[in-house]
């Protein structure tokens, strides 16, 4: 794992924040399937973490909780970055032991694992290859879908897997939307990320030259509703700015692209065309 894509100067994803139907029964998933470790907890929430101090997910039961929609914008998975491909090794063994479904694919850029929780909230966890090696033509880095060579991940390591390395990071989001047009507007307009990948129905964008830190998609239809507030899935995930500078010049492109922007403490909150709540933090 490349640190520059995760720190200053670039914008990247912090933290993202979910609803679930039964906490009792995404807790033991997260804690022992995935590896997370409990930094804070409620009756109703729980903050999850890799290194014990850096918020990564954050678990919350609505009092009234609603089954995961289909067909609408919102969350289509969130992704783990593991360090190392002897990590992703590691958690692939551990996954095929326990028996979990899974789904896997080398996207050229990396190499990457799938799966759902108890509530069908999509995750991928994965590794990068070295920078070094991505393929770009014109400002767009190639990706694709290939098959995974699973005997060869597996060949990497014979450790066991002891949980997410400290060093695991929130390595992007990915989200349906109702329109690419709007959200490309938003994201690149207002946000400042670039776009790095056109792919059928669907657009990958980065800030730094990373292969992408938001992906987004209308393959749950064109101009489908926003789910309702209380149903699993995505409360809302934060962008984590270099400066305050950065910060408030891209307020400001969305304030007069007549977006509505609230502050709450430190944390400027938008949501964009599809309804997807954004938190704006400053890094530390």
């Amino acid at each position: 794992m490349e640190k520059k894509f995760f720190d200053k100067p670039t914008t990247y994803v912090g933290e993202v924040n979910l609803n679930v139907t039964d906490l009792d029964k995404s807790l033991p998933f997260y804690q022992h399937v995935i590896g997370f470790n409990i930094l804070e907890q409620t009756d109703m929430k729980t903050v999850l973490t890799a290194d014990g101090k850096t918020p990564l997910l954050t678990l919350v039961q609505p009092s009234d909780p609603l089954p995961k929609e289909e067909r609408t914008t919102g969350l289509f998975h969130f992704a783990i970055l593991l360090p190392s491909r002897a990590d992703l090794s590691s958690f692939l063994r551990h996954i095929a032991k326990a028996g979990d479904r899974l789904g896997a694919s080398d996207h050229l850029v990396s190499e990457a694992l799938y799966l759902n929780d108890p509530d069908g909230n999509g995750i991928e966890v994965y590794h990068d290859r070295p920078s070094s090696e991505w393929n770009w033509a014109e400002g767009q880095v190639s990706m694709s879908t290939e098959p995974l060579d699973a005997d060869s991940l597996l060949a990497e390591s014979d450790q066991e897997w002891a949980g997410l390395p400290e060093e695991t990071v929130m390595g992007h989001i990915h989200l349906h939307v109702s329109n690419l047009k709007s959200t490309e507007e938003f994201y690149v307009g207002g946000l400042g990320f670039q776009v790095v990948t056109y792919y059928p129905g669907a657009l990958f964008t980065s800030t730094g030259g990373y292969h992408h830190h938001i992906g987004l998609n209308i393959w749950n239809g064109k101009n489908v509703p926003a789910p309702a507030e209380n149903s699993a899935g995505l409360n809302w995930y934060s962008l984590i700015f270099p400066d305050k500078e950065s910060r408030e010049e891209k307020v400001k492109n969305l304030e007069h692209a007549g977006i509505s922007i609230q502050q709450e403490n430190d944390a400027y909150i938008v949501r964009d065309p599809s309804e997807n709540e954004i938190h704006l933090l400053l890094g530390d």
